[in-house]
């Protein structure tokens, strides 16, 4: 750091009081890079320009760009700790830490008028209405939304139900009325007061209180009862049903738990995971999962702090009890009681936080092994691209091979890789048809004008790499069929001789030699294996599937239609010849299973 700068620093920090507040780190552009809390403000600052060789990387790098500080005292620790969150969220600090959190979550709204809408919504009008979330879960937020259909009959229209226009009659009552989801407070059939009290329970259910609905639906019901009102009190015990149902899907842990939140922790190198859930009456009410990026090696605490005090501004909560799975020690005092249960309904409450961390976390590592796959699937590609000196880059590859066991059963693969990977729905199997004998040449230009026949009909892609699993003889029948096509030039195709994986080019004497360990050169033949596999594979099935045919067939007075039967049946000529006259009978009669019998035993 310049003499001048930090000179003009130093100075800064000796007048800086050693009372609680919140420190701001600008850059030559004076844009704020870090923002800090401090119980001190003067020691807190001071340490950041002290021994700096035992400081980490960033915090080096930090301080070298810190051009300009900024300072605001408050009253006490906690304060600072509540601006400290702010600021962040409000300047997004590259050097400090942030909540990977780019969802918009809806929420549902009570509206601010006469005879309230309830509904979700991802628009916000702060002070207009009222609203309730936001929900990380869809399915939790339509659960509750079908909930108060059942239980409420609260209006869909967007009319405006002012005394004026409802006491005029502007408005008719719909469809909604005379299926029965509304009663009707545009025509005036319902009062103001019965549909306020509707909503009020709406409210308490979103809040967490079902207890204070719940209660309001059982002394409905009785009172009705009471008064021999049976229909009446039958359609309250129903709709006491549906919220206990709801409850019942709804609890997570002890019902008597009136109100906690949860907070759980788990930390790698640059990122932390935190997971909260709000529960209320026993049933969880909020729960969501973030990512945090770590910028300067902060604490576990430090982070589920700034976490902490993120998700009760999001959602609303001031519980004064708070469950973690670490201790809470930095901040003296904090606005709620937080302890780290160690047995009982507390304990399995965060436990069930921490599942909801681990799975999150394997979530979000499957998704980044992804990424660094396709990443090096997509520089293998580039590199086969200059070492084949092809013109696109080979996103779509397909290799054959042939098969076949002196001279018999011959056959044919072709396998399909997308984007360096296999792309099995794509890959095919061919029976030689036109070909007699082991005449590999033959049957390499027979598959090839099959497959490449088949695509051009149907209008399918073609690859933009061809491989022949041989040296310059399948090459020479692969280049013949593609030309009597009319697309050889379109598409580059190459060989792959096995003993030297030496790959050879169309009309090129001279092999090419690829890095033994070159990338491109392990895809290569990743593909020749994976086609030699796959044909392999069919070659073994066909030819078991024949020498059990024949074994049956060798049986004379056994036909085909009995041969299938008993294959059906048995799975196999060896499951036959172990089965019982009697079990042989059952499915082809007595005459040809004593035949079939003395055929096996005649044969031992």
């Amino acid at each position: 750091m310049k003499g001048e700068i930090a000179e003009k620093l130093q100075s800064k920090i000796k007048n800086l009081p050693q009372e609680p507040g919140v420190y701001k780190y600008l850059n030559e552009e004076g844009v704020i890079i870090y923002v800090g809390k401090a119980k001190k403000l003067k020691n807190r600052v001071s340490s950041y320009f002290v021994k700096q060789h035992d400081a980490s990387r960033k915090t080096r790098k930090l301080v070298s760009e810190i051009r300009d500080i900024e300072t605001v005292v408050v009253d006490s620790e906690l304060d600072a700790l509540l601006l400290e969150n702010n600021l962040i969220k409000e300047f997004q600090p590259k050097y400090n830490i942030l909540l990977k959190d780019d969802k918009t979550y809806p929420y549902i709204c009570i509206t601010k008028e006469r005879f309230p809408r309830v509904f979700s919504t991802r628009n916000i009008e702060a002070g207009k209405h009222e609203y309730y979330g936001p929900y990380a879960s869809l399915r939790t937020m339509n659960t509750l939304l079908d909930l108060f259909k059942r239980l409420y009959k609260i209006r869909s229209c967007t009319y405006n139900l002012s005394r004026k226009n409802v006491d005029e009659g502007k408005f008719k009552i719909c469809l909604e009325y005379h299926i029965h989801n509304c009663l009707g407070p545009c025509e005036g059939k319902q009062t103001e007061e019965e549909y306020e009290e509707d909503i009020k329970q709406i409210r308490s259910i979103l809040k967490g209180k079902i207890g204070l609905a719940k209660g309001y639906l059982k002394d409905k019901m009785n009172t009705a009862a009471a008064e021999m009102e049976f229909e009446k009190a039958a359609q309250y015990k129903d709709k006491l049903d549906h919220l206990q149902n709801f409850q019942a899907k709804s609890l997570v842990t002890n019902p008597n738990i009136e109100e906690v939140e949860a907070y759980s922790i788990k930390s790698s190198e640059s990122m932390s995971y935190v997971n909260f859930m709000k529960i209320t009456d026993g049933v969880l009410h909020h729960t969501e999962t973030v990512q945090v990026k770590k910028s300067m090696d902060e604490s576990d605490e430090q982070v589920l702090l700034y976490a902490i005090f993120d998700f009760r501004k999001k959602y609303n909560t001031a519980s004064r009890k708070v469950l973690t799975n670490i201790e809470l020690e930095e901040v003296e005092e904090l606005p709620f009681e937080a302890h780290v249960p160690k047995i009982g309904d507390m304990r399995r409450l965060i436990e069930l936080s921490m599942k909801n961390v681990f799975h999150f976390m394997k979530e979000k590592e499957v998704l980044k092994q992804e990424k660094e796959d396709k990443k090096a699937h997509f520089q293998t590609l580039l590199q086969l691209k200059a070492d084949l000196n092809l013109k696109e880059l080979p996103v779509h590859i397909e290799c054959f091979d042939n098969s076949n066991f002196q001279g018999t059963n011959p056959v044919a693969a072709c396998v399909v890789f997308k984007d360096g990977k296999p792309s099995k729905k794509d890959y095919r199997h061919f029976h030689i048809k036109t070909v007699v004998g082991p005449d590999d040449f033959a049957s390499m230009y027979e598959v090839v004008t099959r497959r490449y026949k088949r695509l051009l009909a149907e209008s399918e892609p073609l690859p933009q790499l061809i491989i022949i699993d041989g040296g310059k003889g399948q090459l020479g029948m692969a280049v013949k069929a593609l030309r009597d096509l009319e697309i050889y030039g379109t598409i580059p195709v190459i060989g792959i001789a096995k003993r030297l994986e030496e790959i050879y080019f169309p009309g090129d004497s001279l092999p090419l030699h690829i890095h033994k360990k070159s990338r491109s050169l392990a895809l290569i033949q990743r593909l020749r294996d994976e086609a030699h596999r796959f044909g392999i594979t069919f070659h073994r099935n066909r030819r078991s599937a024949n020498s059990i045919h024949s074994e049956l067939e060798n049986i004379e007075g056994v036909g085909p239609a009995t041969i299938k039967k008993l294959l059906t049946e048995f799975k196999s000529a060896a499951n036959v010849k172990k089965a019982s006259q009697t079990d042989i009978a059952a499915v082809i009669g007595n005459k040809k299973a004593e035949t079939v019998v003395k055929y096996f035993k005649e044969k031992e």
